[in-house]
């Protein structure tokens, strides 16, 4: 039986909205509302975050906080490491904003660097823009760009000083191995809003995309069967889940909504069924910003997701 690792990431100084630093306790408060002793039999461990960087002026126009998010995500990296190194012991990731997630990927890289990692990104967002196309600068909306390194320079709009260009390229060689992924080797899912530089990146790499209607023609099983069929290459897989692939309906309760997003009944089936898996090694929920929601609802929804992937998870030889 594997082992739950909780790994408490919160880093928000990658996002343009405050507040998804609150997340992880959100969450925290959600478990106890339903009675659960989730995270007191779950070991977990605190990454030190920099988020007192929102306090200062921004010196880096097209990647924010760049500084901070280099150290914050070269810690998660080597706490991933160590997670995915340990025997019979599976990381769930607990994080503000999705700069973070560059942390986890390049974790699992420098565990497995001989492996063929494949990335299955639950989200209403690319998350492929560079500092050469980011039209806001948040790197929240980077972390896919720098583990594929690409700058995607064939579109850029914006001309980053010399110590952002130095900065962002010690950050993508994190662990010293770049890119740590083959670009086709992306799945996304429930993606709807994204910018035209990033579709240029999609249709280039041949990044395969299953919009929310194909999901729900599919239904869960299936859709979980032919994307872990698609990955069929890759030895290892990880699960990027962005709580803003689900509908604003259901919970406002996040930086960036979108509409027409799937439900937490979906998300939570189908997560499930991706981690039947062996070749899941490791799972990561950001976005969750209790400061936007009324009722703490997402927080809710997402602990009802967090729940049912962990008892799969332990149920997995």
């Amino acid at each position: 039986m594997k082992a739950i690792k909780i790994i408490e990431v919160k880093s928000e100084i990658g996002a343009g909205t405050r507040g998804a630093s609150m997340g992880i306790d959100a969450i925290k408060i959600a478990a106890l509302d339903f009675g659960s002793h989730f995270f007191k039999k779950n070991k977990s461990v605190k990454i030190p975050v920099e988020n007192l960087l929102l306090l200062e002026p921004i010196h880096n126009e097209f990647a924010k906080r760049i500084k901070g998010i280099s150290n914050v995500t070269e810690r998660i990296a080597n706490e991933v490491k160590k997670a995915v190194e340990a025997p019979n012991t599976f990381p769930i990731v607990l994080e503000g904003d999705h700069s973070n997630a560059y942390g986890t990927i390049a974790g699992i890289k420098m565990a497995c660097p001989d492996k063929r990692l494949g990335i299955i990104w639950i989200d209403a967002h690319a998350d492929l823009h560079s500092p050469y196309t980011t039209p806001s600068g948040n790197m929240h909306g980077m972390p896919l760009a720098a583990v594929i390194d690409d700058d995607n320079l064939e579109n850029r709009v914006n001309n980053p000083d010399e110590e952002t260009v130095a900065l962002w390229e010690k950050l993508k060689n994190l662990g010293g191995i770049k890119p740590k992924i083959i670009p086709s080797d992306i799945v996304f899912v429930g993606l709807r809003d994204f910018e035209a530089q990033e579709s240029y990146l999609i249709k280039k790499h041949g990044m395969k995309v299953m919009t929310v209607a194909e999901f729900r023609q599919k239904g869960f099983e299936r859709a979980g069967f032919e994307l872990l069929n698609y990955l069929d290459k890759c030895d290892v897989i990880h699960i990027s889940f962005d709580v803003d692939s689900m509908d604003p309906v259901i919970s406002r309760g996040t930086g960036t909504p979108a509409k027409n997003g799937l439900t937490e009944r979906e998300a939570g089936n189908f997560i499930s069924r991706l981690l039947y898996s062996k070749k899941i090694v490791s799972l990561e929920i950001a976005e969750i910003n209790p400061t936007l929601d009324k009722e703490n609802v997402m927080a809710e929804n997402a602990f009802e997701i967090l729940q049912k992937a962990a008892n799969q998870i332990t149920r997995t030889v």
